[in-house]
C-alpha cells in the first residue's frame, strides 16, 4: 500500500487508499463492491457507516469519471453540456445531503423518560411490546432490527430473544413473530 505523505496524516485508514492511487482494476472492483454493499449499509448500517460509505462511493465514482468519461452517460451524450452535468451532479449531491440530514434527526420514539425510553421499561420489553402491537404479532426482520436500534437494544440481546429454552421471537421467512413465551414476558 502506498500513501503519499499528505494523505498519510489526514486520511483515515478505514477509507482505504485514495481512489486516484488505485489501478484501473482496483478502481472498478472497489466501485463494484461499493454498489453491491450500498443496500446493506442503507438498511443496517449506522449513520457513520452510511456517511463513510457515501463518501467513498462518491470518491470512487468521481475518479472513474475522470479516467473514463466516455464509459458513462455523463460522457456519452446523455448529458449534453458541461453545465447540464453540473446540474445533475448538484441534484445528486442534494439528494445525498437530504439522506444524511435525515439520519441526523433523532428517532421518533414515544417517551416519557428523558432518554427517549418510557420510564420503567427496558429495551426488551419495548421491542416485544411493539411486535405484539403489530398485526398478527409479526414484523419484517428489517423493521425489527431498526426497532431494536430505536429502543437501544444491542444486537447480542436481540439475538438472545431467538434462542434459549423459551424464545420470545421466532423467524417465519422474512418476518419475526412473537411467540407465546414472548407474550408471557409482557
Amino acid at each position: 500500500m502506498t500513501t503519499s505523505p499528505t494523505t498519510a496524516h489526514t486520511r483515515p485508514a478505514y477509507l482505504g487508499r485514495p481512489a486516484a492511487e488505485l489501478s484501473d482494476d482496483e478502481l472498478e472492483q472497489q466501485g463494484r463492491n461499493a454498489h453491491e454493499t450500498r443496500n446493506w449499509v442503507f438498511l443496517h448500517g449506522t449513520a457513520e457507516q452510511f456517511a463513510t460509505h457515501t463518501s467513498r462511493m462518491l470518491e470512487l465514482e468521481q475518479e472513474y469519471l475522470r479516467r473514463h468519461p466516455k464509459r458513462t452517460w455523463q460522457g456519452s451524450g446523455g448529458a449534453a453540456t458541461e453545465e447540464s452535468q453540473l446540474v445533475v451532479l448538484r441534484k445528486a449531491l442534494r439528494g445525498v445531503l437530504v439522506q444524511l440530514e435525515a439520519l441526523l434527526e433523532p428517532a421518533a420514539v414515544e417517551a416519557d423518560g428523558a432518554d427517549g425510553v418510557p420510564a420503567g421499561d427496558d429495551p426488551v420489553t419495548l421491542l416485544l411490546r411493539r411486535v405484539a402491537e403489530a398485526p398478527g404479532g409479526r414484523i419484517n426482520k428489517l423493521e425489527v432490527h431498526q426497532l431494536a436500534r430505536e429502543v437501544g437494544l444491542e444486537r447480542a440481546a436481540l439475538a438472545r430473544l431467538y434462542t434459549g429454552d423459551e424464545p420470545a421471537l421466532a423467524t417465519d421467512k422474512g418476518d419475526r413473530v412473537l411467540t407465546d413465551a414472548g407474550r408471557a414476558r409482557l
